[in-house]
């Protein structure tokens, strides 16, 4: 049986065009130990509105800030249900109660981009990676996207790049809520001391 030109280009392309298809929705997203491999992955966590699930992709310090601020902030919760009186008791229940009930780093972050809608400083420009620069050193590298936007990057110890835009605040607040806790634990003491028989 003869075929055609017209017919084996027919079949070609019956036969290459899903394959195709299949390769441009379906390739695999860069290594997340490539900067731009992070940022994709952080890209897709925004736009899916789930940033517990981009956690990995912050630089060590951030994540370290997330997990001290829950810790610290259980830590205070403890002491002020265990000694203060009302209502100092349920003015920082209220206030430290939510960073202590998180289960660890990675829903406290969650928590603070939800709560400072820090959704919209990412979402201004998620567009396309033009470019990645990377500094001589190979530790830290700015994504470039389409629409000028430089997003910094950080290399951490296990090779996965980490985006630093939210490192100072996270940092910040784990320094702040460390000395809260000095205030806490020598207010408690003054209130055990005070029901003292």
């Amino acid at each position: 049986m003869r075929v055609s030109r017209r017919q084996a280009i027919a079949i070609g392309a019956v036969v290459v065009a899903p394959i195709g298809t299949f390769a441009a929705v379906y390739r695999p997203f860069p290594s997340d130990r490539t900067p731009d491999g992070a940022y994709v992955r952080i890209a897709r966590a925004v736009h899916a509105d789930d940033p517990g699930s981009f956690f990995a992709y912050l630089e060590t310090e951030a994540q370290w800030a997330c997990f001290t601020l829950r810790d610290v902030r259980k830590k205070a919760i403890d002491r002020v249900t265990a000694t203060y009186p009302e209502p100092q008791r349920g003015e920082l229940v209220a206030s430290y109660g939510p960073v202590a009930a998180c289960a660890d780093g990675p829903d406290v972050f969650a928590l603070l981009y939800r709560t400072r809608q820090w959704a919209r400083r990412l979402r201004k420009d998620l567009s396309g990676v033009v470019g990645v620069e990377v500094d001589p050193q190979g530790e830290r590298a700015s994504v470039v996207t389409a629409q000028g936007t430089r997003w910094p990057f950080r290399r951490r110890d296990n090779g996965i790049w980490g985006l630093t835009i939210f490192t100072a605040e996270l940092a910040a607040e784990a320094e702040k809520a460390s000395r809260d806790l000095v205030g806490v634990e020598a207010a408690a003491a003054d209130y055990a001391r005070l029901r003292a028989p």
